[in-house]
């Protein structure tokens, strides 16, 4: 597909040497959040694999962007498959792994809250006990979400030594595979007779970007309505998210998987934080209404009686300063060019554009953007 463009900048502390050739297997590949990072993996020179099920939405951005062209192999199967996914291990011999298959949706997890656990508890587990039994694997980074915390809606931002809870399914389900991944690493990734790879889990807030079709998400809500002109309705204009594009927590699992496999990366497996500065925590309504006056006209804002609709936190925010320090990772788009990059995609999207060479050309545009 030429989509690699030569030597990565610096900017964001990644090392294309440390990529080049090296088996990479992404689960959840198919999805929004690993179809961007398959992206900038192959753009990195990694060999990248994916396991996952077919795309959960249509359009996609696996589709769209043809991320299937940049894949070295893939499997199509669930996590519950495990004679597959121990096959995948053995045949991939991954030296990294980023977990990222899950159900991610919070009002899905209502719907369906064993479906859920059974997708997001043990089928962390499944990869867990997969990993454990590959000698290549050196760096395992396990994706959760910012809603592992118990959350008490307090103003100060969470941290990684903060208690764990979940209120609705989805919430519950990312905190026990916390909980898993953090006993999977005490009993077999952990001292000298362990498996050598280095276990951790990763916590990012709510993630924005070209490319996400999800039902019940904000911005591929919005996208929907302005195309069709209808007002977009919202059912908790109030709540605080700490908002942010895709490509920040991505560009801190790399980082950290970077770092995972150096010399001192074994006091480094253990729960990371990313999500934006305070300036990216805002309101449902003030995204929504940043992205109407982004697309332009026809796109309006509404509100839905939220006395029908399940629990969601109407506040949340995460304390990044481990990242910060440690792992010398920091936001780099603010929340207004964050929320114009998204727009930009889905209508470059609208006029036909190569979604591939736009995607890329957007990584690109991180990678070379200094933090504002």
């Amino acid at each position: 597909m030429g989509v690699r463009t030569g030597a990565v900048e610096n900017l964001v502390n990644l090392h294309p040497a440390f990529w080049r050739d090296r088996s990479v297997l992404v689960t959840g590949h198919t999805g929004f959040k690993g179809g961007w990072l398959v992206l900038w993996l192959h753009r990195l020179g990694a060999q990248v694999h994916g396991y996952a099920l077919d795309p959960p939405t249509d359009p996609s951005l696996f589709e769209v962007a043809g991320v299937e062209a940049v894949l070295a192999s893939e499997t199509r199967a669930d996590l519950a498959d495990t004679e597959q996914l121990t096959a995948t291990f053995r045949r991939v011999q991954p030296e990294v792994v980023f977990h990222l298959a899950a159900q991610p949706l919070v009002r899905a997890s209502y719907a369906d809250p064993l479906g859920t656990l059974v997708c997001n508890v043990l089928g962390t587990a499944r990869v867990l006990e997969a990993a454990r039994m590959c000698d290549a694997l050196r760096a395992l980074v396990l994706i959760t979400t910012d809603k592992v915390y118990e959350n008490r809606e307090w103003r100060y931002p969470y941290r990684e030594v903060d208690p764990l809870g979940g209120h609705d399914p989805y919430s519950a389900s990312k905190a026990a595979a916390e909980l898993v991944a953090a006993s999977y690493r005490a009993s077999f990734f952990t001292g000298p007779t362990g498996h050598p790879a280095r276990v951790a889990t990763a916590r990012a807030g709510n993630v924005i970007g070209g490319g996400d079709w999800a039902v019940d998400r904000l911005a591929p809500d919005c996208v929907r309505a302005f195309v069709k002109q209808e007002p977009v309705e919202l059912r908790f204009p109030h709540a605080v998210r700490p908002w942010q594009h895709v490509l920040e927590p991505l560009a801190g699992y790399l980082r950290l998987a970077e770092r995972l496999l150096a010399p001192s990366g074994e006091s480094l497996a253990r729960a990371w934080n990313f999500g934006p500065d305070a300036s990216g925590d805002a309101t449902v309504g003030e995204v929504a209404e940043t992205l109407a006056r982004l697309w332009g006209a026809g796109a309006r804002v509404g509100s839905a009686p939220s006395a029908d609709h399940p629990h969601e936190a109407g506040l949340l925010r995460l304390d990044s300063t481990m990242a910060r320090t440690v792992l010398d990772w920091q936001p780099r788009w603010s929340l207004a060019l964050a929320l114009a990059q998204t727009v930009a995609w889905y209508q470059a999207w609208m006029r036909g554009a190569d979604m591939t060479a736009f995607s890329v050309a957007q990584i690109h545009a991180y990678e070379t953007t200094g933090s504002t």
